[in-house]
């Protein structure tokens, strides 16, 4: 092996290329390279051809008095000194001072803090994300579906033609639905989610912010609107995100920025009709790459053949609440508030109104144990029966 190291270098030295001298004795540039390197100013008789372990022959690694000088100033400097810096820069200028042989080098310096637990940073721990829809257990268990819908606002169609945009997707399935329209409304959003699930079917749940046209005037305690009313009366239970909490809704919201930067920023729309059509080819597009993800969803119910809507008909079935309590651990719903636990202050509850036993029962939420929401309290609370007016 050294006679055929030592030749190769012999023929570069003689004129010959270092890419044919490769070729000729079939090894790589690199290695070519590498030996002429090696050789560089030396003849070839004094040229050590014998192969060099790539790991040091020995290990330098700082003595243990150096280590404990190193801690010892840096507790002194975190003790006395004026500008109050006792990093590994600060420690290593001191040992300088004092006059110590062979001060380490910051980064050795640093090494050892972190090796001996000197450091006052602590690494962030990441813990694993909850499932999907955590805070509701048949489905985060994957036994019913969700569905959740947002308002994209504020886009204008060249001409000064406002467009509002009542976005959809399931969480499980991510069945997508879109409606542009000039304006969302409570009754164009009800006439928008009863289509919808003729064709698609019904979820177990439906998950909205805390917007007017979606739960109702929130200037009247005690007051349902016309989508919750609706969601009732097809026994959907609507779910209301806690307000001004990020996550809960992060499928639609992610759903309205794929359609703003896909269909509204994509193209070019000449009218409401336009951009109604883009997006209905959008959305179809949607379903044919969800199909196998909607088909393995938990099953949807058939929307009932004989329903007619009734906003004055009285309400049965359950209302989610998502809450944050207050730091008297109260919580504020229906326009009202409620006392839930004083030993859980600013933290998540799911409070369910059941219409039909006259109840609100309150359970902890934790992301971190997202299986574990124990029951915190139940209280008495009657929905009074009033006309409904929209």
């Amino acid at each position: 092996m050294s006679d055929r190291r030592r030749a190769l270098v012999s023929a570069v030295r003689q004129g010959a290329s270092r890419r044919e001298v490769a070729r000729l004795y079939r090894v790589g540039l690199a290695t070519v390279e590498r030996w002429i390197e090696r050789a560089r100013n030396k003849a070839l008789d004094e040229v050590d051809w014998t192969d060099r372990p790539s790991i040091p022959h020995t290990i330098q690694r700082t003595s243990a008095t150096m280590e404990e000088w190193v801690l010892t100033v840096r507790r002194e400097l975190k003790e006395t000194s004026a500008l109050g810096e006792y990093g590994a820069l600060a420690i290593r200028r001191e040992l300088l001072d004092r006059g110590v042989v062979s001060v380490p080098s910051l980064r050795t310096i640093g090494r050892i803090l972190e090796r001996r637990g000197a450091l006052d940073g602590r690494r962030r721990i990441r813990h694993r994300p909850p499932p999907p829809g955590w805070y509701l257990p048949e489905v985060a268990q994957g036994r019913s579906e969700l569905d959740s819908f947002d308002v994209v606002e504020g886009l204008v169609i060249e001409g000064g033609i406002d467009v509002e945009v009542l976005n959809g997707i399931s969480l499980h399935g991510a069945l997508v639905a879109s409606w542009p329209d000039t304006a969302i409304t409570a009754a164009s959003t009800m006439k928008a989610l009863t289509e919808h699930w003729r064709i698609f079917g019904l979820p177990a749940y439906a998950q909205f912010d805390n917007d007017t046209r979606f739960q109702g005037a929130h200037q009247f305690p005690d007051t349902l609107g016309r989508v919750s009313r609706l969601c009732l009366s097809l026994n959907v239970t609507p779910v209301f995100a806690p307000p001004r909490e990020t996550g809960f809704q992060a499928a639609v919201e992610n759903l309205n920025g794929r359609w703003q930067a896909k269909v509204w920023a994509r193209f070019h729309h000449d009218s409401l009709a336009a951009l109604q059509a883009q997006s209905a080819r959008y959305v179809a597009a949607c379903h044919q790459r969800a199909a196998q993800r909607m088909e393995a969803a938990p099953s949807r119910r058939p929307f009932p053949s004989a329903w007619q809507a009734d906003l004055e008909a009285p309400l049965h079935g359950r209302v989610v609440f998502l809450r944050r309590t207050t730091e008297q651990g109260q919580v504020h719903l229906m326009g009202r508030s409620f006392l839930v636990d004083l030993n859980w202050p600013h933290r998540l509850v799911r409070a369910e109104v059941d219409l039909d036993t006259d109840r609100i029962s309150f359970y902890a939420l934790r992301r971190r144990e997202p299986s574990s929401q124990p029951l915190l309290r139940t209280c008495d609370y009657h929905m009074p029966r009033k006309r409904f007016k929209g």
